[in-house]
Order: structure tokens, then sequence, then C-alpha cells
């Protein structure tokens, strides 16, 4: 079957609608069943709780939470949870589902879920946050379980909450159960490698990426969108394999210095200044939108969803894009990439090195024994890397772009899967 372009949608486009675009497109070619499709394209649950938390002032506040499981037919279901003001019902839908096929990509036994709650972490303290955070676990306790539902930090959460979250579960169980949650502090069951993660599956996704492109890393220069967890690890790894980082941003602008920035530098810049690049002198301040026009060989777009948008696609120049954050192409933007002959390696295949170390953190809690950090890394390098040649093999195969390519991939293995197991 030829390649059919997904319908174009606006650019700020609804996450689940961007979503479905894609998928769509993958199961034409596929030819997947109808009875598939059905099942494929919809949650298999969807939980909204209302949660009353007492507020420092003393005063009750309601806060509206979400739990979507998009699949478990390749297994437990896996997926963040968000605390964001914009958090909404069709945003942790979209979450869900691209969990679903980001663990079917790098092929490891889990299902797709997300979770998340409508809320500011900014302007609460750090009470109001756990008094919330507990609250949202003993709602979902039915939900969640290491071998049901297994949550993990995503945007304003991480290792605290996670803590907390373990913890509210181990009460309600009547007994200390680690394989409920990944992401977690050390101390609790975390695993080592799993702060680099995402960051780490970039670059490794990078690196492929430029050997099938033939572009020299020794030779190459590189702009990093977003300085966050994600973006700064996939920085400073580049660099330390012989790319140029150009360019660097975050909320308070880009830095450019053609000379390549001091990635340590920026870091500890960083670390010192409350999470903040503002004032850093190792670069000239240039805007966001002209970090990603850079003629550059290889963009990480790693902040946020829809940075490459059908008004600035045609000005941008890398020969190269790999995904650090979910969604940062919309779906009109992807045919002009494709049109300029950009390879883009999907946000499914490139940042799902953090749920594989996810995957390992649960299996070392299962089996009660740590692993070292050069074994996590060796083993997630290796699964990455095995991704990223089967999804390019496809991709070249039916004569797809890689984002295509990786849905096929992954829309197949769990067709394939829902076929032996079977329906009602």
């Amino acid at each position: 079957m030829a390649y059919i372009e997904p319908a174009p949608l606006k650019d700020k486009e609804n996450p689940f609608e961007a979503m479905m675009s894609r998928f769509h497109v993958a199961a034409q070619i596929l030819g997947l069943e109808d009875e598939i499709y059905n099942v494929l394209k919809n949650p298999a649950r969807q939980v909204i709780v209302s949660l009353p938390v007492t507020m420092d002032d003393g005063s009750i506040r309601v806060f509206e939470g979400y739990r979507v499981i998009h699949s478990t037919i390749l297994g437990p279901s896996k997926g963040g949870i968000r605390f964001d003001p914009h958090v909404n019902l069709d945003e942790v839908k979209a979450l869900a589902a691209w969990m679903t096929w980001k663990c079917a990509v790098v092929d490891i036994p889990y299902g797709g879920a997300k979770g998340g709650v409508t809320c500011n972490p900014r302007e609460m303290s750090a009470g109001e946050i756990e008094r919330l955070m507990r609250a949202y676990t003993q709602t979902m306790a039915d939900v969640f379980g290491p071998d049901k539902d297994i949550p993990a930090p995503d945007m304003g959460t991480g290792p605290r909450e996670m803590a907390w979250l373990m913890d509210q579960y181990s009460r309600y169980k009547g007994m200390t159960t680690h394989a409920v949650v990944t992401g977690k502090p050390l101390v609790m069951g975390g695993s080592l490698g799993r702060t680099e993660a995402t960051g780490r599956g970039v670059m490794v996704s990078a690196m492929a990426a430029m050997e099938k492109l033939k572009i020299n890393p020794y030779k190459a220069t590189c702009a990093v969108q977003g300085f966050g967890n994600v973006g700064s690890w996939a920085a400073r790894l580049l660099h330390e394999r012989g790319l140029i980082v150009q360019a660097v941003s975050d909320l308070s602008g880009a830095y450019f210095n053609a000379q390549g920035i001091d990635i340590e530098k920026a870091i500890q810049y960083r670390d010192a200044n409350k999470g903040s690049l503002e004032g850093f002198t190792g670069a000239e301040k240039i805007s966001n939108d002209d970090l990603l026009t850079l003629p550059v060989d290889l963009l990480v777009p790693a902040a946020t969803e829809d940075v490459i948008t059908s008004s600035n696609v045609v000005s941008i120049k890398a020969r190269l894009i790999v995904e650090g954050a979910n969604g940062p192409t919309s779906s009109k933007a992807d045919n002009v990439i494709n049109e300029k002959g950009i390879m883009v390696v999907p946000d499914i295949l490139a940042n799902a090195g953090g749920v594989t170390v996810s995957y390992f953190e649960w299996v070392q809690n299962r089996l009660g024994y740590k692993w070292t950090a050069d074994r996590v890394n060796r083993r997630s390098d290796r699964i990455m890397k095995d991704a990223f040649n089967n999804v390019y093999k496809t991709s070249q195969e039916y004569k797809v772009p890689m984002r295509i390519a990786a849905y096929m991939v992954a829309i197949d293995k769990v067709s394939k899967t829902y076929k032996y197991r079977g329906g009602y």
C-alpha cells in the first residue's frame, strides 16, 4: 500500500487527534482489520476522580484527577503522573496511547497508561503536594498494582512524589510494595541510570541515525531546545561523543556559540541559578525560534509539544531531528519535513530510554536485586539501538517516514499479541 499523508490538522492541535492521525496512516498501510483498529484506538479504561485536600490555610480544595489505561494487551500498563494546571482528559488519553506505542516500539512487556491532576504545584507547599499525592494514590489504589498499572513521574512530579505514592500504596496493602511505581529515590528501590535514561536514549538514537546518514559526529553541529533533565543530559552525552553543541535553551531564552557551548559549565550555572540559564555568559542570547532554524546537523527538540509548526518548518535547516519531548512536531509540519527529506527520529522511539530504565527498575524490584549503572546503561543502549534498527528497516521497506514506521512497528506488535490472546 502506498504511503498516505496524514490529514493536516491545525498546529495547536488536540493531542489525541494528533496521535490518531498518525495511528490511522500506520494502520492503513498495515491493512489493520476494523475490529483491531477499534480496539486499539479506544482506551481500555478511563478513571476520573475528585480529590478533596486540606490546604495549609485550613480550607478544603477539590482537585480533579485522571488515570487513563489505554492498553494492557502486552502486559501491565505503564505511564507517568502529571501535576500541571493544563491537565485534561484529552491530553491524558493521548499520552496513554503514546505510552502503549512507546513500550511496543522498544519491545518491553507493558501496555500504556497516563495519569494527571489539574493543579499548579509551583503555587503549592510541599505539605499540600504530599496530601494531594496521597489522596490521589488512595483513590487509585484499586487501579495501581505491580501486575496491573505502574505509575512513574512526569511533568510536575519526581522521586519525592513517587516515594509518597509507594508509601501510601504500601499502607493500603499492609506491606511494602516497591514495584508499584518507578522513578523512586535510589534508597527506596530506584534504579541507577534512571535520571539520565531519557537523554541517553536520545543520544543513542541520534548516533544510530547519524551512522545511517553518514554524518561524522566529530564534525557535526547540534542545537538542543530545552535544558531540563532530558535536554541537558542529551546535550552532555552528545558533546562527550564529539558533537559541537552550538545552542541550548530554556524558558529564559536560547544561547548560541558557534565554537560550541561548554555543556558542563552551562549545567553548573543552571544548577546554581535556581534551574535557569538566565544570565549565562558562555554564549550570546538568541530567541527560541532562532534556535530551531539554525543550520546545524542535528536538532533535538526536548522542551514541550508543538514547537515545530507550519509557520517555522520551512525555515528548519537541520539534516536530522531527534525528538526528546513528546509531540514536539505538529502533524501539519510533518508533511513539509518529509518533503524536505529531513530524517526525524520520532518521540515514541527517541525518548523511550526513560520507560526502558523504568522497566529495569521494576525488574530489579521484583528480583530484590540491584544492578550496576554499567549494566543498566549497557542493556538500555542495546534495546534503544535494536529498536532504532527495527524502525529504520520498516521505514526503508515500506518507503515511509521514520514516524509512521515507528507506529507501524508498535501497532503490528500489539495487534499480533491481541490476536494470539483473543477478544471476547
